[in-house]
């Protein structure tokens, strides 16, 4: 099993994140997006938001889930 994680191109609000990681990890991605607030209210979340954006690749096949 050869999973990667990519930012989403099709649940987003912002970059993809909180959806790509929601996707890689099959869950919800609104349990994702309020785990992400809480620690960017309580901790260095928009920090790790902003190094997440720049070092997790977009999806460029156009996929929504790989076919492997």
């Amino acid at each position: 099993m050869n999973k990667k994680l990519y930012r989403s191109k099709y649940d987003r609000k912002l970059l993809g994140i909180c959806g790509g990681i929601a996707e890689y990890l099959n869950i919800d991605p609104t349990i994702v997006r309020v785990i992400w607030a809480l620690a960017a209210v309580f901790g260095a979340g928009l920090l790790a938001y902003i190094v997440c954006a720049l070092i997790i690749p977009e999806r460029g096949d156009g996929n929504v889930v790989d076919s492997q």
